[in-house]
């Protein structure tokens, strides 16, 4: 079972999570706002954060923001009343890895958390075994290293978030493969996502804009009504003279 902190302010929900989570056999911490659950981080070894977007203090975005700046990994489910997709947006940009929109059920919650402690293990236990770490990928000027977690465009570092990556290492380990939506929900994120969910479409914008600086080839393309493939960029054909 896991160790899981839920930030929220609202005290009815916070304890109705408390209690559902703990009787599932995690281990929890609560906090009430923002500048609270920075020190629960500080404080205890967590294997999951549950945030609430919308806290006193410190919001949920900006939590992200500084946890992922400070190099911490820890898995981070953003919920919010909000439906706007720029709020989504937000929270996915800012470092987290999956979001839910209240109100929402408690077996779709238990399931994405699920999703998210069975992609750390998964992590760990890839961290843990770098002898046996599979080589460095390549696709034109693209390095993908899942031993380092690091990917390059050239000379260039790449800012990726863990979803990020986890996502551009299948694509470039399937290139040249069309992958569906489908397949990719439930190989990143352990399980398929509603029909008009834009989760996926979020992070491939982003990892798309972070490839793609200075104009360089697109590498990353989306097949339409299937879902989205790696390839190597078309040779640029010499003009036949007239």
């Amino acid at each position: 079972m896991a160790t899981i902190l839920i930030a929220e302010d609202d005290p009815s929900v916070r304890s109705s999570l408390e209690r559902a989570l703990k009787h599932e056999k995690h281990t929890i911490f609560s906090a009430k706002d923002g500048a609270e659950a920075l020190e629960m981080v500080v404080e205890h070894p967590l294997d999951l954060i549950v945030l609430d977007i919308m806290m006193p203090y410190m919001n949920g975005i900006a939590i992200c923001k500084h946890l992922r700046e400070r190099g911490n990994r820890t898995p981070i489910l953003v919920i919010t009343a909000r439906h706007e997709v720029s709020d989504r947006v937000a929270g996915l940009d800012a470092g987290a890895d999956d979001y839910l929109i209240k109100p929402f059920s408690l077996e779709e919650m238990f399931a994405r958390i699920r999703a998210l402690l069975r992609r750390t293990s998964v992590t760990v236990a890839e961290d843990s075994a770098d002898a046996q770490a599979p080589a460095a990928m390549q696709v034109a000027d693209l390095t993908v290293d899942p031993a380092s977690r690091e990917a390059r465009r050239g000379d260039q570092l790449l800012n990726l978030t863990k979803t990020e990556f986890d996502l551009l290492e299948l694509l470039v380990f399937n290139i040249g493969k069309v992958l569906s939506r489908s397949d990719i929900y439930e190989r990143i994120w352990g399980y398929d996502f509603s029909t008009n969910s834009k989760s996926l479409d979020v992070h491939v914008g982003y990892l798309r804009r972070k490839m793609e600086e200075d104009d360089l080839p697109r590498l990353l393309h989306t097949v339409r009504g299937v879902g989205y493939i790696v390839k190597e960029p078309e040779s640029t054909k010499p003009k036949k003279a007239r």
